[in-house]
């Protein structure tokens, strides 16, 4: 019998995309379902039972760890464009894991290890434990901004959104902009991901101050916060927080 694969991506060209080379490099793959978010993922693995998933790990609904530990029977590649979850996802609980943009080696190595069936299928006992080990982690609810001699301490909730700049990262409240030297990457892990969602690779938003998001002629998507003048821009891969479904 021929393996079968779910694919789990919000990104839809991405998961097509990795559907196409999945066919080149493994023809006797059989691809039965792309999906949009864990929610989905989690029913299609149920019913069809997959060899293998491939699944990233930031989806709507549910994410692709929280799948993969309702997977116990398939085998799991982790997608992410994130790597602080990489080494700790595929330590407790995948087959394999694949960084964002997956290149062709990369993912001929995967297949080429998944081929030889001697990967397990998800350590739930493990899985479990990193995720409780993330819930328990209190958020960030202060940052320390230091200018010069003097420190301030600024309560995250005020914070509207979080840019990125070449050397630094901005704190942009309703009526100051402060330097930070932590990365977005590095807050991303600290934030209360209820409250901050990143819609840009340079930006991260306080759900709580968005009001609306608006289209241009051109399809682009922005995101207007309340009290605030500046739009943010909405990159595709991370629209999906705003759908409604």
């Amino acid at each position: 019998m021929n393996p079968t694969a779910l694919i789990a991506d919000d990104e839809p060209r991405l998961a097509e995309d990795l559907a196409v080379r999945l066919r080149l490099l493994w023809p006797q793959l059989e691809i039965i379902g792309i999906v949009g978010n864990g929610i989905a993922a989690a029913a299609l693995i149920a019913e069809r039972r997959p060899s293998i998933a491939f699944l990233d790990i930031r989806m709507p609904g549910i994410d692709g760890m929280q799948v993969a530990r309702l997977s116990q029977s398939t085998r799991v590649v982790f997608v992410t464009a994130y790597d602080e979850y990489a080494v700790s996802a595929f330590e407790a609980a995948a087959a394999d894991y694949l960084l964002k943009p997956i290149s062709d080696a990369r993912l001929a190595q995967c297949v080429t290890r998944l081929a030889q069936h001697s990967v397990p299928a998800v350590n739930v006992a493990a899985l479990t434990a990193l995720l409780e080990r993330k819930a328990a982690r209190p958020a960030l609810e202060w940052l320390t901004i230091r200018l010069g001699e003097t420190t301030r301490l600024v309560a995250v909730n005020e914070v509207l959104y979080f840019q990125s700049g070449e050397k630094y990262t901005h704190a942009v409240t309703t009526a100051e902009r402060h330097v930070m030297r932590a990365t977005l990457k590095e807050l991303l892990q600290q934030l209360d991901v209820r409250q901050f969602a990143q819609i840009h690779r340079s930006i991260i938003v306080n759900l709580r101050a968005v009001d609306r998001i608006e289209r241009d002629l051109l399809g682009r998507a922005r995101v207007m916060l309340r009290d605030h003048a500046e739009a943010l821009p909405l990159s595709r891969g991370f629209a999906s927080r705003f759908n409604q479904t």
